[in-house]
């Protein structure tokens, strides 16, 4: 905890990683409690657990009881739960110290973290440059050594794009692999979730058995509790078929050198044994963006609505979920529904892919991490982008069909940038994902020994 707390000092002021930091003294005090239960190898719930004594940051998006809970936003600056949400609950119960928060943009909205209540954070390479998002602060304190593990969440690429640009590993599990509670909506609300960051695929895997596992209130939520991190070795990677999406044959604009970086790292699967290939995508890509379009709309709208039954709260909110909530309003119940058919469609389009292939690879992202002071990147490669969000589009596709999906550590460009990879696994397919990353992170410990120089 000291040392945890001395890293935070050092490092902390400049990239604004770790937010609503608790007292020093008192976390030490709990230090001290867990000293002693280890000392007595036991604690009041049971056994000692894997993160007993482990100083954990959490996501500002989930409830932590007694601290600050804001999801970045200024209306809930001063909003403290009484309650942990259930993942928060499931890390306490393996022992961790929550010390904190990690910083997100605003109602999480957004693959660049910054909001009004704390500002920017700053990516661990590059501190003039974006920390990506809404897991920006939790990407950024892993590359610095604030942290040990964390915990993110994904709805566009959340856990994955700040992964790809702080050189760590973010894991998108299977859709209902990790409820969240509480939740507005447990029936629809189906394209978000919880899942674990880490510096190796071990500590992914370790923290992802944590968060796992059935609950009843959330009635989606998947049953079993799958062990993970003991079987990473159990794989025959030399048999893996891994069909590479690349830019979608040019329909993703992309800035130079980011699919020459992925060639990196598709060359060292093909060093494992792994059979490459490019595959065709067999679905109409712009079609599948207007279907996310309305999904997201929907959903989002809905989380922001509460927020301006009151009007003065309009001016609190910034623009770009203002723009979410409008877009939303001439939304019909027929285009809701006509977008649930085309979901269902593309699902099985993905799943013709894996009568081919066993894993689904693509960039992380389209852009390298670009300057901090921009709100998003309204160009790439002299294509214009139409929303805030149009930048971010090579994310929807695990999102969509529920896939598990891993953003593995590929390189650097000339002026030391990271970049990441996607890796898509099957359907549930959660624990094939990790064995083939933790194969590919044997590969490439050139690139995942480039620490940050602060």
């Amino acid at each position: 905890m000291r040392a945890t707390l001395a890293r935070i000092e050092s490092v902390n002021p400049v990239h604004n990683a770790i937010v609503s930091l608790r007292d020093g003294d008192v976390l030490l005090r709990e230090a001290d409690e867990r000293d002693g239960q280890l000392k007595r190898g036991t604690t009041p719930t049971g056994p000692i657990a894997w993160m007993h004594g482990m100083p954990q940051a959490i996501k500002d998006m989930a409830q932590t009881a007694g601290i600050r809970t804001t999801l970045g936003s200024p209306l809930l600056c001063d909003f403290v739960p009484t309650q942990d949400g259930l993942l928060v609950q499931r890390m306490k119960a393996a022992g961790c110290i929550v010390i904190g928060k990690t910083n997100t943009p605003e109602f999480g909205l957004g693959s660049h973290t910054f909001n009004e209540v704390f500002g920017v954070t700053r990516n661990a390479y590059d501190a003039t440059r974006s920390a990506g998002g809404s897991s920006g602060g939790a990407a950024v304190a892993l590359a610095l050594r604030m942290l040990p593990v964390a915990d993110g969440s994904d709805f566009m690429g959340s856990l994955r794009n700040p992964a790809a640009w702080n050189n760590v590993f973010g894991f998108r599990p299977s859709q209902g692999r990790v409820p969240t509670w509480p939740s507005q909506d447990v029936w629809v609300s189906q394209l978000g979730t919880a899942g674990p960051m880490g510096r190796t695929v071990q500590d992914v895997a370790m923290l992802l058995e944590v968060q796992a596992g059935y609950d009843a209130r959330v009635p989606l939520s998947l049953y079993g509790s799958e062990r993970f991190a003991h079987a990473l070795n159990d794989f025959e990677v030399n048999k893996a078929r891994v069909g590479w999406l690349g830019d979608l044959a040019g329909y993703l604009a992309m800035e130079p050198g980011i699919l020459a970086t992925c060639e990196q790292g598709l060359r060292r699967l093909q060093d494992l044994g792994c059979m490459v290939e490019p595959v065709p995508h067999g679905f109409a890509p712009e079609q599948v963006w207007q279907t996310w379009l309305i999904w997201r709309r929907w959903l989002v709208a809905a989380r922001i609505a509460p927020y301006l039954a009151n009007s003065k709260n309009r001016a609190l909110i910034k623009p770009e979920a203002l723009w979410e909530h409008d877009q939303a309003s001439n939304l019909s119940g027929a285009q809701v529904l006509s977008a649930s058919d085309q979901r269902s469609a593309f699902y099985q389009q993905m799943l013709a892919l894996f009568d081919r292939c066993d894993f689904l690879a693509l960039p992380t992202a389209q852009v390298w991490p670009f300057d901090a002071a921009l709100r998003w990147p309204n160009n790439i490669a002299g294509r214009e982008m139409d929303t805030y969000h149009r930048w971010m589009e090579v994310v929807i596709y695990a999102t969509l069909a529920g896939l598990p999906c891993i953003s593995i550590p590929v390189g650097f460009n000339s002026t030391g940038l990271p970049m990441g990879m996607q890796l898509i696994g099957r359907p549930r397919g959660d624990l094939a994902v990790l064995q083939l990353a933790h194969a590919y992170e044997k590969t490439a410990r050139d690139v995942l020994a480039i620490r940050p120089r602060a």
